[in-house]
């Protein structure tokens, strides 16, 4: 079992900036990522990085959001930029653990209250 401690969420004003981390119980996890999901929407993905630093993102933060990852310490951080409302969320840290036969286990963080005044 993966556990996943998040930190970093609040309340911050329009065009402002959050950080978020992320810290995993082990390691070999890949990807890693976050996920948000607003009130009365689907959980959607906000960014991903393998541990060889390649990153994806969804359309709507490019350019905003950064993601990076500390492999040592098994830590995943999310630097948001820009901040807009339509970005207020919770946002969930996620990672992907693939045993040695292939199966796919996911793990989340309890989620973390990302706030944006306009």
């Amino acid at each position: 079992q993966v556990q996943l401690v998040e930190s970093g969420g609040g309340l911050v004003q329009a065009g402002g900036s959050l950080r978020l981390s992320c810290v995993a119980s082990a390691s070999s996890i890949n990807p890693m990522g976050w996920y948000r999901q607003a009130p009365g929407k689907q959980r959607e993905l906000v960014a991903a990085i393998t541990s060889g630093g390649s990153t994806n993102y969804a359309d709507s933060v490019k350019g905003r959001f950064t993601i990076s990852r500390y492999n040592v310490k098994n830590t995943v951080y999310l630097q948001m930029n820009s901040l807009k409302p339509e970005d207020a969320a919770v946002y969930y840290c996620n990672a992907v653990f693939i045993t040695v036969t292939g199966r796919r286990y996911d793990y989340w963080g309890q989620g973390t209250q990302v706030t944006v005044a306009s």
